[in-house]
């Protein structure tokens, strides 16, 4: 709560005056100068970023891949899927919330040294190294998810974006053109290097002066305890940390040694796999994985009992925890009161494998296409509704057959699903939606779980190892997938994997379909397929049962051309200044 209420003075103060309640100063807009002595004010610039923090899994751009389809004929991801994707109708654009963030980051890097945030000179220059260490890992990331969607190929160059480190105001020169993505790359590496050094690794309280940066002990043991707890204690949990700032140099460098962007910059997968394997030998290694991870989203007592800025185990950053019904509203089917709009695909559905850990498609796997559902991966029921699963507050049965007597049935009305198949994962099953006694939920978004990592690390040690090399880490590619399949349900021992664990093609493709199945519908297949320069025009795919027989149907093109692994720069601003380039394509 009493974060809430900082944000919201903060932003407050950003857009109003208050020089006089009564007379308000000339057009109700404060001067920049107004924060040198309201550290307050001057705090709700750098909250500028965090609110503009892109949401990872709840936009459902799963519907834009062969994972998912949505039931609403406006869904912009839809459009984009089946050819509307331009540059003047970019659902997945960053490029003017990120470079607004960007903007207001900037604004705090400059004005940061002029603040005084607290009438001790020792607290003061804490404060002014936390904000300064949190803008430049927020500039990090808003620079990352600029090239995520905006980086490309124009004239012969693998380009990112412009540059810019300063405030820019009408005096500006705004036409600039894109930087290469190897100096966007350099840019975010030096950024989250200064976030590092600025930064403690988590907001924790010290017990004595051995903690606390020798930079900082000026004074007598229990002053300067104080002190740095005062400003780098608990309540500032949430916010960027040294162990955030890591977290995102390994994403970024996973970006950068994929295919798709591997010519042209300099980071390795090495490289990649040496930034994950240092986030998750800080986690315990290994050993370290969640056994609860998986279902995150709906540990009920674990949710219930977070506060204070305490993450779960499976989380590294997380936003704050609210009560809402949402997201049930939206995916329940419509005999729980939900409008089913994510449609998961029969093509994930076949990516799971059977418990016995073996593709559907492998002669061992003993899968029975009469019963599909039988003897399969628990986290195919986990995390979607199948027909005859159960769902909600009531474990209500779902029947989604072509022949079903429901509104749940294959596209019986606009609320039913295209698929023969309901979103599960992220919804809280104990949600009720019937009008007569409806309930909230607790649910938070993560914004970096740990299990992202891990993965990240398994793909990137494969491919600069092998399956079984270690780096300088003591695990391997290898040791992170019978990890992340034994906690799954995966029956052991797992002798698929064991098949697989000498052959880095066999691995490679086993480790991309557990990135998959494990970050389903929190929105990274979309950018997956496109920095591996996959196949991106697999037909949406799903299930007719009628009379009890099962057979695969086509339920909506997928209409991409080979250009669009890569995002476009908005219409708008090639038109606007000239020396923007366009990637090629677009």
């Amino acid at each position: 709560m009493r974060k809430k209420l900082l944000f919201f003075l903060s932003v407050t103060l950003l857009f109003s005056s208050c020089d006089d309640l009564f007379e308000p100063a000339n057009q109700n807009i404060r001067d920049l100068d107004a924060m040198y002595g309201e550290p307050l004010f001057a705090q709700g610039i750098l909250l500028n970023g965090y609110a503009r923090i892109p949401t990872n899994g709840y936009t459902f751009n799963d519907v834009a891949t062969d994972d998912a389809v949505s039931n609403d004929v406006n869904n912009n991801f839809r459009r984009a899927a089946t050819g509307q994707w331009a540059a003047n109708m970019d659902p997945f654009s960053q490029w003017q919330n990120s470079k607004a963030a960007i903007q207001y980051l900037n604004i705090m890097l400059k004005e940061v040294d002029q603040v005084k945030w607290a009438n001790n000179p020792e607290v003061s220059l804490m404060f002014r190294d936390r904000m300064k260490g949190e803008a430049y890992g927020l500039r990090a990331l808003f620079m990352y998810h600029l090239l995520l969607n905006h980086a490309g190929w124009s004239n012969g160059e693998l380009l990112g974006v412009p540059i810019v480190l300063e405030p820019e105001d009408a005096k500006s020169d705004f036409n600039k053109p894109r930087n290469t993505f190897e100096d966007c790359m350099k840019q975010i590496y030096s950024d989250l290097k200064n976030a590092e050094e600025l930064l403690p690794l988590d907001y924790n309280l010290v017990t004595n002066i051995s903690q606390v940066p020798e930079k900082y002990r000026t004074g007598s043991e229990t002053d300067v305890v104080s002190n740095y707890d005062r400003v780098f204690g608990e309540y500032a949990k949430l916010r960027m940390t040294a162990r955030i700032a890591k977290a995102i140099r390994a994403q970024v460098a996973l970006l950068a040694a994929s295919p798709a962007y591997n010519t042209g910059n300099t980071t390795t997968w090495a490289d990649a796999a040496n930034y994950a394997g240092e986030v998750i030998t800080l986690n315990g290694g290994v050993n370290g994985l969640d056994p609860n991870g998986g279902t995150w989203y709906d540990n009920r007592s674990e949710i219930a009992a977070l506060g204070s800025g305490v993450s779960p185990r499976e989380i590294l950053w997380r936003a704050d925890v609210s009560e809402s019904n949402g997201l049930e509203r939206q995916h329940f089917p419509p005999t729980l009161f939900g409008s089913g709009r994510l449609n998961p695909t029969q093509n994930l559905v076949n990516s799971f494998p059977m418990n016995n850990g073996y593709p559907i498609a492998h002669p061992s796997s003993n899968f029975n296409p009469s019963a599909p559902y039988t003897n399969r991966d628990p986290r195919l029921t986990r995390y979607i509704v199948v027909n005859g699963g159960t769902a909600g507050v009531s474990n209500t049965v779902i029947n989604s057959a072509a022949d079903s007597p429901t509104n749940d049935g294959l596209r019986k009305v606009e609320t039913s699903t295209r698929t023969g198949y309901y979103l599960r994962k992220l919804l809280r099953q104990d949600v009720n939606l019937n009008p007569q006694s409806t309930t909230n939920q607790r649910h938070y978004q993560p914004r970096i779980r740990y299990t992202e990592i891990y993965l990240a690390y398994a793909e990137a040690a494969n491919e600069a190892w092998g399956p079984a090399g270690t780096g300088a880490f003591g695990f391997s590619a290898y040791d992170v997938m019978a990890a992340i399949r034994k906690r799954a349900g995966i029956r052991q021992p797992d002798n698929y994997l064991e098949s697989v664990r000498s052959n880095k093609e066999t691995m490679r493709e086993l480790i991309r379909n557990e990135r998959r199945l494990e970050l389903c519908f929190e929105g990274f297949r979309f950018w997956d397929l496109r920095r591996w320069k996959l196949n991106t025009n697999e037909p949406a795919r799903g299930i007719q049962i009628s009379g009890g027989n099962h057979e695969t149907i086509n339920v909506e093109d997928r209409v991409y051309s080979e250009y669009m692994n890569y995002g476009p720069v908005p219409y708008s601003e090639i038109l606007k200044f000239k020396a923007l380039t366009q990637n090629n394509g677009w």
